[in-house]
This record gives structure tokens, C-alpha cells and sequence, in this order.
């Protein structure tokens, strides 16, 4: 880092600064951190404590209460998987299983080589086209495994 670079502190804090006024001025502290660096780090939670007057186990505790907020980067391609009760009906299960197996990590993690992140979500809101999932933001229907297959390798390649 050079000397003109703010620290990751400096940055945390200035996130805090634009909410700081806010009513529940906590989730959107953490949602901006998280856009910011890609992630909140352990590391982080300290620095939002003190400036909000909180104790780091309440930080911590919304933080992994919520599972959109992450405490370790994704992998460069992130697939969450709709697990709710409309695309169980049409096959989500076996989705997970596959998915599992192929990136050979279980929900909630990365692969190794920092490719892929693995999530489950219980609703995408696209119910009538189940199973479904969403690749880096985009919103995918009527999966089968080959069909998520060849997702994942389009948004892997920058084709997706």
C-alpha cells in the first residue's frame, strides 16, 4: 500500500461516516462495507464497533446471523442455489447434491482454488421455473445439472 492509499480502517470508517445518521444505521453499514471490499473481515468488525458504540459481538452477530453477508472473499464465480419448498418440488435437491459433488465443497464454501462459491438461498422469486438458481447476479430457470454445468463453465470463461 502506498502512502496516499487509505488503510482498511480509514475506508471502514468512511463507509460508516455515509450512514452514520441513519436509523439502523448497522445493515447498511454492512452492506456498504461488503460492496466495498467484496467481503467484511474479521478484522473489520472491531473498527464498526467502535464507531458505532456497539460491542463486536453484536457486529458479529448480525453479520452471521445474515447469510448474504461473507466473512472471507467468493470465488470468482458464485452459485446460489434456490433450496425453497416450490423448486424442491422440481428437483432443487438434486441440483444441490450435483453441485456439491462437481465443485466438491459443501454449502457456504469455496473451492480451493477460489473458482467457485457454493450458496443456498431459500427463495429467488422464480417460483414458476424451478429449479432455479443464480449465477454472479443473473437469474437462471428449468436447471438440470447439465444446464447449471454449463452456466457455471459460460460465467467461469466470461461467456455467462
Amino acid at each position: 500500500m502506498t502512502p496516499d492509499e487509505p488503510s482498511v480502517a480509514e475506508r471502514v470508517r468512511a463507509v460508516v461516516d455515509v450512514h452514520r445518521g441513519d436509523r439502523g444505521a448497522l445493515l447498511p453499514i454492512l452492506h456498504g462495507v461488503q460492496a466495498e471490499f467484496g467481503y467484511i473481515a474479521p478484522g473489520m468488525v472491531p473498527v464498526i464497533a467502535e464507531e458505532l458504540n456497539l460491542s463486536k459481538a453484536e457486529v458479529h452477530g448480525v453479520i452471521s446471523f445474515y447469510a448474504d453477508f461473507r466473512s472471507a472473499p467468493a470465488g470468482r464465480t458464485v452459485v446460489r442455489l434456490c433450496r425453497a419448498e416450490a423448486c424442491q418440488s422440481v428437483g432443487a435437491e438434486r441440483l444441490v447434491a450435483h453441485a456439491k459433488q462437481v465443485f466438491g465443497v459443501k454449502l457456504g464454501q469455496t473451492t480451493p482454488d477460489g473458482s467457485v462459491t457454493l450458496e443456498q438461498v431459500f427463495c429467488l422469486g422464480n417460483c414458476a421455473l424451478g429449479p432455479a438458481a443464480q449465477i454472479n447476479g443473473k437469474l437462471h430457470g428449468r436447471l438440470d445439472e447439465t444446464r447449471l454445468d454449463a452456466l457455471v463453465v459460460d460465467a467461469e470463461t466470461g461467456r455467462a
